[in-house]
């Protein structure tokens, strides 16, 4: 179970010696820590945790497990697992002997492979399947047929590349559970790469935050859900998406109403983006805000408004039920739940 630390590591392409994808990227990923990466398509995530495996070479700086430098080792001898998006399972073989391949191709002896396939098995309810074909089995099964011949190895690291992009929404629900199971039943350094922050704020002991401009965050769910760091973050994390006001004489009345300061009073303090997360907003009767649209979400709803004088919509996720198009209201939050970002999209502390 290593402590896998990237230190000034930078990964770029022959063909593209000029475009990083990582440029001296400085990250620790903790022992026994399960770890997210979450970002858009295209800002590396996948790129990095190939470079964990070895499957992709480091292009400079020094890539370590429990600090041995790994840059050069090959992935046979990492003692990691991966668990790909398509499964990458063997058409031809059962699940029994696709479980145990690497076993074989590592010459385990056949009864010790048996006791490890067995117990495997056992542990994500495979025994009934062993003789089947990944034909012939469902989304889920076959996930599960690949998460267990990555356990069965004993490796020191899991990786995950986006494993439940492939399954229905209710499908994925239980493959969550069962991933965080597996994790905290073995308790072994975990390394998951998605693009659906649901899942990173569910799965996580800790988040890396990614754009195509590297690093943003790096934290717990709760520190990039409660402190974002930057816009970006503030944007991507959250079922919801944060409400981000720009600081401009248009939106002058609805700065007011938020924050009870005026447009040149943020402007003065160095603000350029106020934002708000739509289910810290409270609605209240009567006032400038229109409501454009409500979306029925069962027990919640979420509001569309938007004020007369400005472009700029706001969403509130309210289980008032009243609440119809047409209707005026005004906005209201605590002082707290506020984030303040400057010009160039950096949180700010207070103003």
């Amino acid at each position: 179970m290593p402590n896998i630390v990237f230190n000034a590591v930078d990964k770029r392409y022959e063909d593209h010696l000029d475009r990083y994808v990582f440029k001296g990227l400085n990250l620790h990923l903790r022992k026994g820590e399960f770890t997210v990466l979450v970002g858009p398509s295209g800002c590396g995530k996948s790129t990095l945790l190939r470079m964990i495996a070895g499957l992709e070479a480091v292009s400079g700086g020094e890539l370590t497990f429990d600090g041995m430098r790994v840059n050069e080792l090959p992935p046979v001898e990492r003692g990691v697992s991966m668990v790909f998006q398509n499964y990458a399972l063997y058409a031809h073989m059962t699940v029994y002997d696709n479980i145990g391949f690497g076993l074989k191709i590592l010459k385990t002896p056949k009864a010790k492979r048996h006791e490890m396939i067995m117990h495997a098995a056992r542990q994500l309810q495979l025994e009934e399947l062993l003789q089947r074909k990944p034909g012939q089995l469902s989304g889920g099964q076959r996930q599960r047929v690949a998460i267990g011949r990555a356990i069965v190895r004993e490796p020191r690291a899991f990786l995950f590349d986006e494993p439940l992009s492939n399954l229905d929404a209710n499908l994925r629900g239980q493959m969550r559970t069962e991933i965080a199971q597996l994790h905290r039943r073995h308790g072994i350094t975990t390394v998951y790469v998605t693009h659906d922050q649901v899942e990173a704020m569910t799965l996580a002991d800790r988040i890396v935050a990614l754009s195509r401009n590297g690093l943003e965050q790096f934290g717990t769910p709760d520190e990039l859900f409660d402190t974002p760091a930057n816009l970006f973050v503030a944007g991507f994390m959250g079922t919801h998406r944060m409400n981000l006001i720009k600081v401009d004489r248009a939106n002058g009345a609805l700065l007011q109403m938020l924050t009870g300061r005026n447009h040149d009073e943020l402007a003065a303090a160095g603000v350029g983006t106020v934002g708000a997360r739509p289910e810290h907003l409270e609605l209240v009767p009567g006032g400038s805000a229109c409501v454009q649209l409500v979306e029925r979400l069962g027990a919640e709803s979420l509001v569309h408004l938007r004020m007369t004088d400005t472009s700029e919509a706001v969403t509130v996720l309210t289980t008032d039920r009243q609440v119809a198009f047409g209707q005026g209201r005004s906005l209201c939050i605590a002082a707290e739940r506020l984030h303040l970002f400057d010009a160039a999209g950096q949180r700010l502390a207070s103003c």
